[in-house]
């Protein structure tokens, strides 16, 4: 044949595809390629054959077999996207049984850091913190299924959309905890106020918050009544475990970034926190360590379940879906779901 600029050598051909030219041979000698020869008997591969050879590095890259890769090539456009379904299915599940492995690898580290650690104390009580499992039933609207809370984490967050239950899952669950107390909305009200009185009678509760504060204002937060409520619940030595309400009701974006970054800083055997939140500031999916733990409550009222962190496993989208910049969130400020 006669050569051409149009008409690359394997070397050049295999450069820009980012492949080798063993890859290439290995394409021809499963007659997925077919490259043209010069009168000297070099193999060139003209505009056809890159453009193809691109499609089967584009399928390798996503796992396809060359077998496989031919079967797509040897049908029509509907096999083609059926044999292309086949193969998501299986990655789908594969991701699936490896989130479900991270998840039980995750709790096992939690656990033998739990093994290893000496008493927790509650600070400044002297009160074994316990890390118990516990069980309760679901209220309304579930049906009253059991719900096994089994080794708690420092942070646990609860999710789920408008109208899933998820308040009142959080209340049920602060009952259900030993020492456990829920703090709710209310926490804000006139500017505030609760938070203000309980710091007058408490010098020292007043002194850790101040402190606290201080610290997180060099961070970037904003000083604020809701921040300055979470804070002096958060710094109180009691309950044993608490359960908040919309962690991020009256924090702009940079506070809550601060927030749940001094959260995760905090020592370990600091008492477990259980935080409802629709803030992607607050759960950051891309960031969660082996220390936190996300419950779902699910929109079509099916029993709420741990999720793992990681792309593709049971559960993950529906959370992606309920987490939103804390300007999205501000659309719905104080809408609430309520029963007919």
């Amino acid at each position: 044949m006669k050569q051409s600029s149009r008409y690359l050598r394997a070397s050049a051909a295999a450069r820009r595809l980012s492949v080798s030219i063993k890859a290439l041979r290995l394409y021809e000698q499963a007659g997925l390629i077919a490259p043209a020869r010069t009168a000297a008997g070099w193999r060139v591969y003209g505009p056809e054959e890159m453009i193809r050879a691109a499609d089967i590095v584009g399928l390798r890259r996503v796992g396809l077999s060359l077998a496989e890769i031919k079967s797509v090539f040897g049908t029509d456009a509907v096999g083609r996207e059926r044999a292309l379904a086949t193969h998501q299915a299986s990655l789908e599940r594969r991701i699936r049984d490896m989130a479900a492995a991270v998840e039980k690898v995750r709790r096992l580290r939690t656990g033998l850091l739990r093994e290893n650690a000496t008493s927790v104390e509650i600070a400044g009580t002297g009160t074994p913190r316990a890390t118990a499992a516990v069980s309760f039933s679901l209220p309304w609207p579930w049906g009253g299924e059991r719900f096994d809370l089994g080794g708690i984490s420092p942070l646990t967050y609860i999710i789920g959309p408008l109208g899933s239950g998820k308040t009142r899952f959080a209340l049920k669950l602060a009952a259900a905890l030993p020492g456990g107390a829920f703090l709710g909305l209310d926490r804000i009200a006139g500017d505030g106020a609760a938070a203000k009185t309980r710091l007058a009678s408490d010098p020292d509760l007043q002194r850790r918050v101040q402190q606290t504060l201080e610290r997180l204002g060099r961070d970037g937060a904003s000083a604020s009544p809701a921040l300055l409520a979470l804070i002096v619940a958060l710094e109180a030595e009691t309950p044993a475990y608490l359960v908040i309400d919309m962690v991020e009701q009256g924090l702009d974006q940079v506070t809550q970034e601060v927030v749940i970054a001094h959260l995760k800083r905090r020592a370990p055997g600091s008492r477990p926190l259980f935080l409802l939140t629709r803030s992607s500031s607050i759960l950051d999916l891309n960031g969660a360590g082996p220390d936190e733990a996300i419950i779902l409550c699910p929109a079509n009222h099916s029993p709420p379940i741990y999720v793992c962190p990681c792309p593709g496993a049971p559960g993950y989208e529906a959370v992606a879906t309920c987490l939103a910049p804390p300007h999205v969130r501000a659309r719905t400020e104080g809408v609430i779901a309520w029963r007919p």
